[in-house]
């Protein structure tokens, strides 16, 4: 008797910006997906600002493709390959396109920092293995996301400050959303033990929510 095939599935991997999630699913040696490539265009009408500045707001949901993102996941799932756009954080802009190959992988990673918020359309179409937030020190995380935005000239140094400094302050409540979408939060072991076990077959998912408030 023929063995069926092994269906792919997605380790959805969040956290604060700067929490160390790409270097973690680099780590796995996953086929991994950038969810940051599906942000809006800068020139985008339907983009939030900060409350009280003239900032766009690209910590908002509202400013990215969470429907261009379960595509490209669910298109990975069926058949291994999948075109995502290329995105230019410094001009936000979408400068192209590319096709992502995952061969026959029965498990990758999508990472970014919107990753919570497809949680439960994932989990729906059957498609998830595990959702993991990445925690830490928020006095880490800004230094990370500082020293890494800085060096890659994301956007202007002002901008980069502004930013940082709300997004340390708010970085308990970020978690405690990712976490309440169904998000498992912990630190970077843990997370790569999740990982393992998810490759191995053995998942570890709990209804989306479920996590806590």
């Amino acid at each position: 008797m023929s063995s069926q095939p092994i269906p792919t599935r997605v380790v959805l991997l969040t956290g604060p910006s700067g929490s160390g999630k790409s270097s973690l699913a680099a780590r796995t040696g996953l086929p991994m997906l950038r969810l940051d490539d599906f942000y809006k265009e800068g020139n985008d009408p339907t983009l939030p600002q900060v409350t009280g500045s003239p900032d766009i707001d690209w910590d908002s949901p509202e400013s990215w493709d969470a429907e261009g993102a379960v595509a490209a996941i669910a298109e990975l799932c069926r058949s291994g390959r999948t075109h995502i756009p290329v995105y230019d954080l410094a001009t936000s802009s979408r400068t192209g396109t590319e096709v992502l190959h995952i061969d026959r992988s029965p498990l990758f990673v999508a990472e970014g920092i919107f990753a919570a918020d497809i949680v439960a359309r994932c989990q729906e179409l059957g498609l998830l293995a595990d959702a993991i937030c990445l925690r830490g020190r928020p006095s880490t995380t800004f230094r990370r996301r500082l020293l890494r935005d800085l060096r890659e000239g994301r956007k202007s140094v002002p901008f980069l400050l502004r930013r940082g400094w709300r997004l340390m302050r708010s970085e308990r409540r970020i978690v405690a959303r990712q976490t309440a979408l169904g998000a498992h939060p912990c630190g970077k072991e843990e997370a790569l033990g999740r990982l393992a076990a998810a490759a191995a077959g053995r998942c570890r998912r709990t209804p989306a929510g479920s996590g806590a408030a």
